[in-house]
């Protein structure tokens, strides 16, 4: 698929959600095609060959119904190996969720991180969706200021995969208000260009990517 196809289904998305957020319980709706997008919050600071490692990942249902957040802990690969550095360092032998994206084949990467998900789910996977903490924090700076509740809300990349994102919520709540205020920030339509315009170039500066 071309490059300015891919383009269009990531602005498509970003316009029906609101846009790509949430990560860690991100929201992520797709195309017609009947099977789940996957997208994977990717932690860019851990070191690696690859692109990073996947801390969170979510199942957009793409017919409307339930979304599913996917906690990598403890998801393996019925048959890929784990890299041997990992297993070195006490990982176990099959390839984690969480170390998918390891090497620098992000395209090979995705489709592991793909089937680790359709073997631990049973359920379908079709397009994949990476985004790191870099990407996330230029669509949250292209969104600010975010308000829920009347209040402003303040948080980076980082903070949503690794943090509680409000002192004293949990990380559900966390994420599920800041997730609101970024749907919000979508009302205003300045906002959704810059927003939209902020995930483009991050796709271009791979730190966004998609694999079909």
């Amino acid at each position: 698929m071309g490059t300015q196809k891919k383009i269009a289904i990531l602005l498509l998305i970003i316009i029906l959600f609101g846009l790509i957020f949430f990560v860690f319980n991100g929201i992520f709706l797709g195309d017609s095609s009947g099977s789940n997008i996957l997208v994977c919050a990717v932690d860019e600071s851990e070191n690696r060959p690859g692109m990073g490692a996947v801390d969170m990942a979510y199942l957009i249902s793409t017919t409307g119904g339930n979304n599913t957040p996917i906690y990598p802990s403890g998801m393996v690969h019925p048959t890929a190996s784990e890299p041997a550095q990992a297993q070195a360092e006490g990982a176990g032998s099959q390839l984690l969720l969480h170390d998918s994206l390891w090497n620098n084949d992000t395209k090979q990467g995705a489709q592991y991180a793909k089937e680790i998900v359709e073997y631990n789910t049973n359920q379908s996977v079709g397009p994949v969706i990476l985004i790191n903490t870099k990407a996330l924090d230029a669509i949250i700076q292209a969104a600010s200021p975010l308000e829920y509740n009347g209040q402003v809300v303040n948080a980076s990349g980082i903070d949503l995969i690794r943090e509680d994102q409000v002192q004293g919520a949990s990380r559900g709540d966390a994420v599920l208000s800041f997730a609101d205020a970024l749907i919000n920030a979508t009302h205003n339509p300045m906002k959704l260009i810059k927003m939209a315009g902020a995930a483009s170039s991050q796709y271009f500066q791979g730190n966004l990517r998609i694999y079909f």
